[in-house]
């Protein structure tokens, strides 16, 4: 509500074409009559508005979310709209961090929910693990997905609607702590403000500063890998294998990682790339290594092949000499 009201008042300056949409997953008792007083402010405000029930109440969060953002994706396409903008804040930001930290996720994981990214991006289990999905990878105009709010907390939406007199609707499935998000929500994030006034703030800065550092990495390591590969072209599938391994474990990773994305395999476990990794710098003669989709890696002492096998489905992991 926060920022509906906001970017309502910005319209004037802006031109703006702002279409407010509220979903409903049935999942609530008290869900319809608040859409129903939803409407009726937005009337008010002369604000259109669109509603959307599920046909049937999507099978957890991970679902519910991809619900959303799949209904959201084609309503702004139907209606010739560029941005759909949510109102995630940094409270949203530190509890992501926090519960991607405690489950072990890699940087990636850590540096979620950011500022703008494209509306065909898929959303995983998680809010914020987002990655790049090819539905729509050749639109002309992507629609984005924008989080103006990120840089306040969810104290200051909530002053910002109580000083502007806004009503707000509060959703009873917050306060179940069966979900891990409330239950940090309630029981975490209170202690570390306690501790460290202004830490729900910090710490969806640090995740910004994450997504900067990653964004660098991937330069870094996009003019490394140019400096590896054998020749340009279709040679490309061929990498030089005396840099690779004179490089430590983890950019040796990150090259591997990249030149596979590059061709299209599809993305490897953490666990299988360190492997892989090590077993390219201990091993000094030729291997062969299955990947996913039939792809396959095979090396001398010079150099590293990726090719496509005949067999599409040959399993993961090493290959045994003479396969």
């Amino acid at each position: 509500m926060a920022l509906t009201v906001l970017l309502a008042d910005l319209r004037r300056l802006h031109h703006w074409r702002l279409v407010l949409w509220h979903g409903d997953h049935g999942w609530r008792a008290e869900a319809a009559q608040q859409a129903g007083e939803l409407q009726a402010w937005a009337h008010t405000q002369k604000l259109p508005l669109l509603l959307e029930q599920a046909a049937e109440p999507p099978g957890g969060e991970a679902a519910a979310r991809r619900w959303r953002y799949d209904f959201l994706r084609r309503q702004a396409a139907a209606l010739a709209i560029s941005h759909v903008v949510t109102g995630h804040t940094a409270s949203d930001r530190a509890e992501t961090l926090l519960l991607n930290l405690a489950r072990g996720s890699h940087r990636r994981g850590l540096a979620s929910l950011k500022p703008v990214r494209s509306l065909t991006a898929e959303t995983g289990p998680e809010l914020g693990r987002e990655r790049e999905s090819p539905g729509d990878g050749d639109r002309r105009e992507p629609i984005r997905l924008v989080r103006p709010l990120l840089p306040f907390s969810r104290e200051d939406t909530g002053r910002i609607c109580r000083e502007l007199e806004v009503p707000i609707w509060e959703d009873s499935s917050n306060l179940d702590t069966r979900f891990g998000r409330n239950r940090v929500r309630a029981e975490v994030m209170p202690v570390l403000e306690a501790l460290h006034p202004g830490a729900v703030r910090r710490i969806g800065a640090l995740t910004g500063r994450l997504e900067e550092e990653l964004a660098a990495q991937d330069e870094l390591v996009a003019l490394a890998l140019q400096g590896l590969i054998a020749a340009p072209g279709d040679s490309s599938r061929v990498l030089g294998r005396d840099g690779l391994g004179r490089l430590s474990r983890g950019n040796r990773r990150l090259l591997l990682e990249r030149w596979l994305t590059l061709h299209g395999v599809p993305a490897q476990p953490a666990r299988a790339l360190e492997d892989l990794a090590s077993r390219l710098a201990e091993q000094g003669g030729t291997g062969a290594w299955n990947l996913a989709d039939g792809w396959q890696l095979r090396w001398d002492r010079s150099t590293l092949v990726l090719q496509l096998s005949a067999i599409r489905d040959p399993g993961h992991g090493p290959i045994p000499p003479g396969e």
